[in-house]
């Protein structure tokens, strides 16, 4: 059992290796599982040094015999309790509902670990090997009862809403805890526990935090991006070089020329894909261009923005605004014949972080499709990134800041009291690195 456990502690420490060496974007989630990791090779070398001594009864002094158990049981009540802890986390970014269970979760986290510290250790000595057993030992199968369960009721009350791959990693993840805890429960000379814990933080890295298939989503939405971008409404840009066309015929060279720099301009910028983040900055200079060609062709339309200076600075996934500017104007303002006023500001909100509105004064939702807006940003992560259709640019404006800042982060929309509507962009306060 000893080797076991050894190997268990080099398999993780393999894993660990490689999930801290990848490029992560930093989310509780990924906090949470990178603890566990931690937790769970220090809970192995517990665990083995614990499968020695208590094999070794009549030369392992009594004293570190019951420090190391103690250190053995409590690491695995905080590992158990991390498993919760990500399980929850993922159920809380998945519906967008708090979690409700955690006050319980860490009350019995404090009283196991007084109960790990405080109560006797007891140990069985048996012909077929040596093992720790009464009320301290049982807090193991007390704790991963109760944390399964909250679990569990977790997943039953949100399970509709959850990810289908999501859902099979953590059954997969409790039946194996749930079998292995079994056998030991029968045999307790096995020893086996700590490979059930391994086992279940390998489910989880193998389906739900593998830097591979991380990777393959940003490389996703990279593509959706650079479609985004090869699909400029091919509308605006006919109607655009009509305006020119007969503004050449009408007018001297000089406004043609204007009307020119200002498309130009914007292909340009459009088109700079280089790096997925951008200062705030540069993305107001794509939609200044964008907007002082449609306010040419629309004279009344109207486009103001309010930037504090100190924000300018600020990292944003590269062409958010304009995808957003543009749905103001084909679903809002074109309604009331292109006439009215987009404005963007940009605040920092209490919680520290970056808030760009985008707000017109549009016709504002049809009936129901405010709803239809929110499910669709709602469950982003359900949805194949879209080539067509009117909520190309939200759908993928939302996926893209759910991969490079969060699932904490993104877009949201609100009706405006005196008509139209208003696109909330909710981002980290991010400042690009000197």
């Amino acid at each position: 059992m000893l080797r076991m456990e050894i190997a268990l502690f080099f398999v993780l420490a393999f894993v660990a290796y490689i999930y801290f060496s990848a490029e992560w974007r930093t989310t509780l989630l990924h906090k949470v599982f990178s603890v566990l990791l931690i937790v769970m090779m220090v809970h192995l070398l517990f665990d083995a040094a614990t499968i020695y001594t208590v094999n070794h009864l009549d030369t392992v002094p009594v004293l570190l015999n019951d420090i190391l158990h103690r250190f053995f049981i409590g690491t695995m009540v905080i590992a158990v309790y991390l498993f919760y802890q990500y399980i929850a986390v993922l159920v809380e970014e998945e519906t967008g509902q708090p979690r409700q269970l955690d006050k319980a979760a860490r009350l019995y986290l404090l009283v196991a670990l007084l109960g790990v510290l405080l109560l006797p250790v007891h140990y069985a000595v048996t012909p077929q090997g040596n093992y720790s057993d009464g009320i301290h030992a049982s807090l193991c199968y007390v704790s991963m009862a109760f944390y399964l369960f909250l679990c569990v009721w977790l997943l039953v009350r949100s399970w509709k809403r959850i990810d289908k791959k999501k859902k099979l990693a953590i059954g997969a993840a409790f039946v194996i805890e749930v079998g292995v805890s079994l056998l030991q429960a029968v045999n307790p000379t096995w020893l086996i526990s700590g490979m059930g814990l391994t086992l279940m933080t390998l489910a989880f890295y193998l389906t739900l935090e593998n830097p591979d298939i991380y990777r393959a989503e940003l490389i996703e939405q990279k593509m959706s991006m650079l479609y985004l971008k090869s699909q400029v409404n091919p509308h605006f840009l006919y109607n655009t070089l009509d305006t020119i066309r007969i503004q050449a015929q009408l007018n001297g060279d000089k406004k043609v020329a204007d009307l020119l720099m200002q498309l130009v301009d914007f292909f340009r910028l459009s088109v700079k894909v280089d790096k997925p983040m951008v200062s705030l900055d540069d993305e107001l200079e794509l939609v200044e261009a964008y907007m002082e060609l449609m306010c040419y062709r629309y004279p009344k339309l109207q486009f103001v923005h309010d930037i504090d200076p100190d924000l300018g600075g600020m990292q944003v996934p590269n062409f958010i605004l304009q995808p957003i500017v543009e749905n103001s104007l084909l679903h809002g303002l074109k309604n009331k014949g292109y006439q009215g006023e987009v404005r963007i500001f940009a605040q920092k909100t209490a919680d520290e972080h970056l808030e760009i509105c985008v707000c017109d004064t549009g016709s504002g939702f049809g009936e129901g499709k405010k709803e239809l807006i929110d499910q669709m940003l709602m469950n982003y992560a359900k949805q194949a990134p879209k080539l067509e259709g009117n909520s190309i640019g939200i759908l993928n404006v939302q996926k893209r800041i759910k991969m490079l800042c969060g699932r904490e982060f993104g877009l949201c929309y609100t009706e405006n009291p005196t008509g139209g509507v208003t696109a909330h962009l909710l981002l980290p306060m991010k400042e690009e690195m000197k």
